[in-house]
C-alpha cells in the first residue's frame, strides 16, 4: 500500500490541487516515524476511507459470506470516519481538503479487483485490506503521537484502535 500512496502522492502533485509534501509522499516520514503535516494526513486519511468504502462495496457483490461480513463492517466504520473528518473540516477546527473520490491509483486497484471472481477475488481483496490498514495504522499512529492540530490529533488517537482492529481482522482473514 505504501507504493500506492507514494504513486498517489505523485499523481496528486501532478494535478497541483492536492499535492503532498515530498517527505510524506516518498515514505521518508513513515520510515523515520515522523508525523505527517496536517494537510498530508487529511489527504491520506480521506483517500484511504474512500478506497476502503469503494473496494468493500465491490466485495459485497463478489465476496463469499465471510468477506461480505468484513466488507460491510469496513463500509460502516469508514463511512463513520469520513463523516467525522468532514465535521472537523467544516466546523473550522481543522483546515484542509478531504479527498471525496477514488484517487487514480486506488481507482486502478478497484478496477483490477473488479475483474476477479471467487477465491481469487477474496484473496486479492484481503491482501489489499491488510496493506491499506497497515498503512492507515502507521499514518494515524504517527499523527496521534506528533500531529500539529490538537483536534485532529485527538481524532486520530480516538480512531486508531478501530483501525488496529480492522488490521487484525484482515490479517486473520489472510491466513
Amino acid at each position: 500500500m505504501k507504493k500506492i500512496l507514494l504513486a498517489s502522492a505523485f499523481a496528486l502533485a501532478a494535478t497541483g490541487a492536492l499535492a503532498q509534501s515530498a517527505t510524506e509522499s516518498t515514505g521518508v516520514n513513515s520510515a523515520l516515524g515522523v508525523a505527517p503535516k496536517t494537510e498530508d494526513f487529511i489527504l491520506q486519511a480521506s483517500a484511504s476511507d474512500v478506497f476502503e468504502i469503494e473496494s468493500s462495496k465491490l466485495a459485497l457483490q463478489k465476496g463469499d459470506e465471510t468477506i461480505k461480513a468484513f466488507a460491510q463492517k469496513m463500509i460502516t466504520d469508514h463511512e463513520k470516519t469520513t463523516v467525522e473528518l468532514k465535521a472537523l473540516l467544516t466546523g473550522g477546527k481543522v483546515q484542509g481538503n478531504a479527498v471525496t473520490a477514488l484517487i487514480e491509483d486506488h481507482k486502478e486497484e478497484v478496477d483490477e479487483l473488479g475483474k476477479l471472481n471467487g477465491a481469487e477475488f477474496n484473496e486479492e481483496y484481503i491482501d489489499d485490506q491488510v496493506e491499506a490498514h497497515e498503512d492507515a495504522v502507521d499514518l494515524f499512529k504517527r499523527y496521534a503521537t506528533e500531529g500539529e492540530n490538537a483536534d485532529l490529533k485527538a481524532w486520530a488517537a480516538k480512531t486508531l484502535p478501530a483501525l488496529e482492529h480492522h488490521y487484525k481482522m484482515a490479517q486473520d482473514l489472510d491466513k
